[in-house]
């Protein structure tokens, strides 16, 4: 593993998808004492609910997985990202397309789908704000699986 590396999760309003991979991979970080070798945060590509707390879905569900979103505030993509992030990972392909948009020319880290890290054959977590819980815990487990793929990556 290099020095440290500093991942970024990108969903569209950064308050159901994004800040779940953010408090997933939060926790395996500190389970395994790696704070010092990875940084890990989320953003949205819009900027509808900047300053709030996750949706309250989906820290319930997320809770109910002793994952804690409640200090995570919802923010959006800056430009510094793209210099500040080693891996930018959308959970969409409308994410992905948005970011790449926004991507300075000289951006030298990795931009790609998060689920590129997962095991199942899905490439995109399914945005489940307009849905019911079910979505969630649906979308909370494609995370994990991600997560675990990621973070393997990570400490290679």
């Amino acid at each position: 593993m290099k020095n440290k590396s500093k991942i970024l999760f990108v969903c569209l309003g950064n308050i159901c998808r994004s800040p779940t991979a953010h408090a997933i991979l939060e926790k395996k970080i500190l389970d395994e004492n790696l704070q010092h070798k990875i940084i890990v945060d989320s953003a949205g590509t819009g900027d509808w609910h900047i300053g709030r707390p996750p949706d309250l879905r989906a820290q319930k569900i997320a809770l109910r997985h002793n994952y804690d979103l409640s200090n995570l505030k919802a923010r959006q993509v800056s430009f510094a990202d793209f210099y500040d992030f080693d891996y930018i990972l959308a959970m969409d392909k409308q994410n992905l397309i948005d970011l790449k948009a926004m991507a300075p020319l000289d951006f030298s880290g990795s931009l790609q789908l998060f689920l590129d890290f997962g095991s199942t054959d899905k490439n995109e977590v399914p945005d489940p704000y307009i849905g019911g819980e079910g979505g969630f815990e649906g979308v909370l487990s494609l995370i994990e699986d991600a997560v675990d793929g990621l973070f393997r990556h990570l400490i290679r």
